[in-house]
């Protein structure tokens, strides 16, 4: 199981991703879940991934090789928008279907894989989708700005009752952070490290992501107050009356 998560916000968008990855209690390791697709003072493009590891290792490697084809119109370096470049991910999607899908079927083995596109090409806003494993996408819009893939149930309620676009990025990324810490106390198929990037709009550097482990002094803190400020604020509330 993985988690990841993107937020749109009016500032730019912030992402995070954990690295575990696991086949049973006895098979844990830690594999970067993010991809970064950068040309400076162009475009940012960023792929999150959960799933089957060796379906999403593979789509990025497809991709990654579109890339670096010459006059491939699957290369998202030259996709005009952020649109096409959703697109160009699924088609990887469907694209290792066919090669692998019944091989996987023989082995008993499902076709499970989900992206999280994040990103701004220049002269365009900031965007960002949720692409599926048939290769369809939904992109994140006001009403719901964020988008979660993996074992998102856990997470979700903070998003629900607090994110706005309007949050300021470093709110946003304590806020995801909240919703990593409330995932991995549940389940401890998502676990440290977490790889968060923040993508501010209408800076086209090549983004360097904070890699957060066990030793991270602000997450601990923040993991600790949140629960104390959780505890203090339900012993705050007024006793149920029992009495019929």
């Amino acid at each position: 199981m993985t988690y990841c998560v993107g937020a749109l916000l009016d500032q730019g968008l912030v992402l995070a991703s954990d690295t575990r990855t696991n086949a049973g209690v006895d098979n844990v390791a830690s594999f970067c879940k993010m991809s970064i697709f950068s040309v400076p003072g162009k475009r940012n493009i960023v792929l999150l991934s959960a799933g089957n590891l060796s379906i999403t290792q593979t789509a990025v490697a497809l991709i990654s090789e579109w890339r670096n084809g010459k006059g491939s119109k699957h290369n998202i370096d030259k996709a005009p928008s952020m649109f096409r470049v959703a697109a160009i991910v699924g088609e990887a999607l469907r694209e290792v279907y066919r090669q692998d899908a019944d091989f996987l079927k023989k082995h008993n083995t499902e076709f499970n894989a989900t992206f999280i596109l994040g990103g701004q090409i220049k002269g365009e806003k900031p965007r960002l989708f949720q692409v599926y494993g048939a290769g369809n996408f939904i992109e994140a819009q006001a009403e719901t700005p964020f988008v979660q893939i993996g074992e998102i149930k856990y997470g979700k309620p903070v998003f629900d009752r607090l994110l706005t676009m309007s949050m300021p990025m470093e709110e946003a990324g304590k806020l995801i952070l909240i919703s990593f810490d409330s995932t991995m106390r549940s389940n401890i198929s998502v676990g440290l490290p977490i790889d968060l990037l923040i993508l501010r709009k209408d800076h086209f550097k090549t983004p360097k992501p904070r890699r957060i482990g066990e030793k991270d002094a602000y997450f601990s803190d923040l993991r600790a107050r949140w629960g104390a400020s959780l505890r203090k604020t339900f012993e705050g509330l007024p006793p149920l009356s029992l009495e019929e």
